[in-house]
């Protein structure tokens, strides 16, 4: 699936590596996310596959800068996999799930703190969802208004995130609530 987020992101125009990285962190991250060293090793193989192209930039005290373009080849690989329906559900991997799942060998106060502590991590999420997620959208429809259409779709998975987060809180609050009525 990286691949996928690496094309569609190029096409909103060349980046290096790092670029789409940061891209990433400030749009995808909420759902779909990588570290830098898997965007290289993607970018590399995209290359090979003729999928994207690269251009060395030189710069002056720095490194030279790698920067990465769609191919049309590219472009319709993308349209493609946009067009793909997908009739699995996805099969998440919750490590603090995993833990609650076997949490009743903890004292009442050891399992309250870390329920507690996911709480301010999911308040934590949401706020930057409310808040520097809506903004950064905002911030695009001003500078950018032929954007509207690719920012109507972020919006919406923001939107989800936002919605997972609120009923992610809620059952903390839930079973935070039950804890303490029952242990």
């Amino acid at each position: 699936m990286l691949k996928y987020a690496l094309l569609g992101l190029l096409q909103y125009g060349a980046s290096t590596g790092y670029e789409l990285k940061q891209f990433m962190d400030t749009s995808t991250a909420n759902f779909w996310h990588a570290k830098l060293s898997q965007i290289y090793v993607t970018l590399k193989a995209l290359e090979q596959e003729g999928l994207v192209t690269s251009d060395v930039q030189e710069q002056e005290k720095r490194p030279d800068r790698r920067v990465y373009s769609l191919t049309a080849q590219g472009t319709q690989e993308f349209d493609q996999w946009l067009q793909t329906s997908s009739a699995e559900l996805p099969q998440l991997k919750e490590p603090f799930l995993l833990k609650l799942f076997f949490c009743a060998r903890l004292d009442k106060q050891s399992l309250l703190a870390q329920l507690k502590l996911q709480r301010e991590l999911h308040q934590k999420l949401l706020h930057g969802y409310q808040t520097q997620t809506r903004a950064i959208i905002a911030n695009v429809l001003q500078n950018a208004p032929e954007m509207e259409r690719d920012a109507l779709f972020w919006g919406f998975t923001l939107r989800s995130g936002e919605l997972a987060e609120e009923a992610t809180l809620r059952w903390l609050d839930e079973t935070m609530e039950t804890i303490q009525k029952e242990l």
